[in-house]
């Protein structure tokens, strides 16, 4: 057993990603540019049909480079007013693009290499210029495949990844395209049209795995049912938390997005509410490096009707108005709070503590607030309470 340790994984947010990407991607293209030249003059030279198409393929690959060079720059650019997320979704419609390139490809090859399988009396023999060439192409691939996806694992970038498989399957290809060639040299005339073709099908999987892959991104997927199991279980282990309900995710290229409606007590204040979804977001991005960031919205009960409910309930003017006329007999209040709760409002008037001093006051005030909670319909409860003298102190 190997006592090699993995490289540890980088960080999203250092400084030296893009570099290690740029890196990695500049070698992938020095590589596919030889690579490239040596199996279309190869192949033209030795006449192999397999080998004109696997440099075609990796002519594929040194585009789908320049497409990663061009991702990897501008979705590092930070958060704009155009693109308030962000710009990683640029790597997303890379690794779309590099998919349907493979796959445009490799039908390509499939069309040419068919027509050429009709007529085999007219093909010419293969060289074994062709044969030496592949197996340089299949070590050559290999090796790339092995460093970019160790890049791209440290990163966790989707798209170094798919560029990673694309070289790997290029080195499929290749050895595919040695054993056509291989099979010609021995007599079987067929054997490099049929390895171009069964080349072509490889290059059209990959393509199409990959665009579909960045599909699901761009149409706003979910994470695993084992992702967002661990995120519910993180916002409803948070103290102060009630229940969640709402809870939405989706991907933005190497990072995700999450948001969630929790329910906390109804009588706590807005501010103590704001604390508990601020330590909601922490726990969160702390317990899962590749969310990027939580919105939580609080809720005082579990409202997935809430569009319904809060059109018809009074907002705080049209309260104040309906109560105008009781509270006009009354000291001014030192307050009023609202509860919106289960389809009604409760409303609590803090009256000061020299309102006590006319009992008769307040008494005719309090049959008239009893009338009015019968008049209202939204009203579900009304209280009046007398403050007691309360002498502020603050830190200086």
């Amino acid at each position: 057993m190997s006592n090699t340790k993995a490289s540890p994984e980088i960080s999203f947010d250092d400084p030296g990603r893009y570099a290690l990407t740029q890196r990695c991607t500049w070698i992938s293209v020095v590589v596919n540019v030889l690579l490239t030249a040596a199996q279309v003059v190869a192949g033209i030279v030795a006449n192999s049909q397999a080998l004109v198409a696997d440099g075609m393929h990796s002519l594929s690959d040194l585009v789908c480079d320049f497409l990663v060079l061009f991702a990897a720059h501008h979705s590092k650019d930070p958060a704009d007013e155009s693109h308030p997320y962000g710009h990683a979704r640029i790597e997303t419609a890379a690794s779309f693009g590099l998919g349907a390139i493979l796959a445009a490809t490799g039908g390509a090859i499939i069309w040419s290499a068919g027509v050429k399988l009709q007529d085999l009396a007219s093909l010419p023999p293969v060289a074994p210029l062709a044969l030496w060439t592949a197996l340089l192409a299949l070590v050559a691939k290999e090796g790339l495949f092995r460093y970019m996806l160790h890049v791209g694992q440290r990163l966790r970038s989707p798209m170094l990844i798919a560029n990673a498989w694309h070289a790997r399957s290029d080195a499929a290809s290749s050895l595919v395209v040695a054993v056509g060639i291989g099979g010609n040299l021995l007599g079987f005339v067929f054997a490099d049209s049929v390895a171009a073709v069964i080349v072509g099908f490889m290059i059209v999987r990959m393509g199409v795995v990959f665009s579909w892959e960045a599909l699901q991104e761009l149409i706003d997927t979910g994470l695993s049912v084992e992702e967002v199991a661990s995120i519910r279980q993180v916002i409803i282990d948070t103290q102060g938390v009630g229940s969640l309900h709402e809870l939405r995710t989706r991907r933005m290229a190497h990072r995700s997005l999450v948001d969630a409606h929790v329910c906390v007590n109804p009588r706590i204040s807005v501010s103590e509410g704001h604390r508990i979804a601020e330590a909601t977001r922490k726990r969160v991005l702390d317990s899962h490096p590749t969310v990027s960031d939580v919105l939580v919205h609080v809720d005082v009960e579990d409202d997935e009707d809430h569009d319904g409910k809060s059109q018809r309930m009074p907002d705080r003017s049209e309260l104040m108005g309906f109560l105008a006329p009781v509270l006009a007999n009354l000291p001014k209040p030192q307050r009023v709070v609202l509860h919106y709760l289960n389809g009604r409002v409760e409303a609590e008037v803090f009256l000061p503590y020299e309102a006590l001093v006319d009992a008769a006051v307040v008494s005719t005030a309090e049959r008239e607030f009893a009338e009015r909670l019968r008049e209202h319909p939204l009203l579900g409860a009304l209280s009046i309470n007398y403050r007691q003298r309360v002498v502020p102190v603050r830190r200086g």
